[in-house]
């Protein structure tokens, strides 16, 4: 079945954002599929693929959702895909009800995260009021972690599927691993155990965590140095700037300055290579490690060695010690550990590279496209 798609994405590229990157590349493998798709985005989006079509719109308020309403109304599309993340909308109540203002196309709501950022006291239970709203009024919903599942299974129609690497670009030709290690900023003629971290900062990365592991690697005369790959705050959540720094105050305090390299926004080939150059991805996440993480499912794209944290929910593909390292959060101490033993077991690394490799193959984006079709077919011909 050929579906008229439409897909409301409040972030989309140029915007820096995990969620932006999903959104078109999904868009870009359901139109390999056949399928027709049109998006709504922010007035910031471009987009340069002709299978592709790009309405934008000035804003998320009141005025943000009529525009939508026109928009669904001349589009006739079978199917209305959200994107949503609290953040990506710049906190608009107004984005909660789309599904009453779209009807009677039916809009199915992608929930990357049901997490709201923090506004105010007491605002939690107002913001899950309305985030609940959101998911009970769609006529179906997408979730991409069993946490997220675990909410809203009691909903008639709801699908489990994860998210896919947003970074895909092959490495370099002629790529020269000790070039990009140098680049991370190893000293010439000198083997150093480097450590990368990637993604947008935020409090909920625990990069602070890992910036206290490497001053006690380095105390206990391990050769560590840190690459923080991209490293940037994006632009929905102003706590992110605050956060980043307080890590630059921190890397100071603890005489890291030199053992420190930011790379700033990259492009995706850059960022594999890096991926693919350094000993080991650390993902410290607080909230534990989850198939809602863009970086580590980028981490496994590239096959990298990777310490991440105990996921909350059980994850059963995440194994400790055969495709990946797992400590507790905000435990310092156990990350430490845990990257000692990979310094000083090149087996150990080794094979987690490998088994990394083959647990990417069950995110693979050819078969999330296809799922997701799968379900918006059923959806809409449950509602025709």
């Amino acid at each position: 079945m050929t579906l008229r798609i439409g897909m409301i994405a409040g972030e989309y590229p140029p915007m820096q954002g995990g969620v932006g990157a999903y959104s078109r590349i999904l868009a870009q493998r359901l139109a390999a599929l056949g399928h027709e798709i049109h998006i709504l985005s922010g007035a910031a989006a471009k987009e340069t693929d002709p299978a592709l079509t790009l309405t934008t719109v000035e804003g998320w308020g009141i005025n943000g959702l009529r525009a939508a309403r026109r928009w669904a109304h001349h589009g006739a599309f079978n199917v209305i895909n959200l994107q949503f993340q609290t953040a990506a909308y710049r906190m608009s109540p107004w984005v909660h009800f789309l599904p009453e203002a779209l009807r009677p196309t039916p809009l199915i709501t992608t929930f990357h995260d049901l997490r709201y950022p923090y506004l105010f006291p007491k605002a939690g239970p107002v913001r899950d009021r309305i985030v609940m709203h959101l998911a009970r009024a769609s006529s179906g919903v997408i979730v991409t972690n069993p946490e997220d599942y675990a909410r809203l299974r009691e909903l008639p129609r709801v699908a489990t599927i994860p998210i896919g690497s947003n970074i895909l670009a092959p490495l370099p030709d002629e790529f020269d691993l000790q070039v990009w290690r140098a680049r991370a900023g190893e000293a010439p003629g000198r083997r150093e155990f480097l450590i990368a971290h990637f993604g947008l900062l935020n409090h909920s990365k625990g990069l602070d965590v890992l910036v206290e592991s490497l001053a006690q690697l380095r105390a206990a005369g391990i050769p560590a140095r840190l690459l923080i790959i991209g490293g940037t705050t994006g632009e929905n959540d102003p706590t992110n700037i605050a956060y980043s720094d307080s890590i630059e105050v921190q890397i100071r305090q603890l005489g890291l300055t030199d053992a420190v390299t930011y790379t700033g926004y990259l492009d995706d080939q850059a960022v594999g290579a890096y991926l693919t150059a350094c000993d080991v991805i650390a993902l410290p996440f607080r909230d534990g490690a989850s198939y809602r993480r863009g970086s580590l499912m980028a981490a496994l794209e590239y096959g990298a060695a990777l310490v991440t944290t105990t996921p909350r929910a059980t994850t059963p593909q995440f194994v400790d010690g055969r495709n990946m390292l797992l400590v507790p959060p905000d435990d310092s101490a156990a990350l430490t550990r845990a990257l000692r033993r990979l310094y000083e077991a090149p087996g150990l690394h080794d094979q987690l590279r490998a088994e990394a490799a083959v647990l990417a193959k069950q995110f693979d984006w050819a078969q999330i496209a296809a799922q997701t079709a799968e379900f918006f077919a059923d959806v809409a011909g449950a509602k025709a």
